[in-house]
């Protein structure tokens, strides 16, 4: 006789059931600090920069920005002008009640 699979609901509720939930939000801040790194490198290449070429910046020290999980609000501004952009830094709300922003940073 075959034995027929449980359905999976989702992947959180499942997940929920055999993880703990500190073990979960840890994950989460760790993916969302390899994502930042991911992006910084991906903001330089998008402007056709090389590490070397990043104004203000030794190679060395671009590598280091890029490779970093977290990093000085004054370090990533000014690698984001040297990149050619400008930075916004807003505070959202946690709960979707309230869809209200607010500007932190704007440089």
């Amino acid at each position: 006789m075959i034995k027929k699979r449980k359905e999976l609901k989702s992947f959180d509720t499942d997940l929920n059931k055999f993880v703990s939930q500190d073990i979960i939000d840890q994950a989460k801040a760790d993916a969302q600090k390899q994502i930042f790194k991911l992006k910084l490198a991906e903001l330089r290449q998008k402007q056709g920069i090389k590490q070397t070429d990043v104004d203000g910046f030794s190679q060395v020290s671009v590598s280091r920005i890029e490779s970093r999980s977290d990093i000085k609000i004054s370090t990533l501004v000014d690698y984001v002008h040297a990149c050619g952009f400008d930075v916004e830094i807003k505070a959202v709300p946690k709960k979707k009640k309230n869809n209200e922003e607010f500007v932190l940073l704007r440089a």
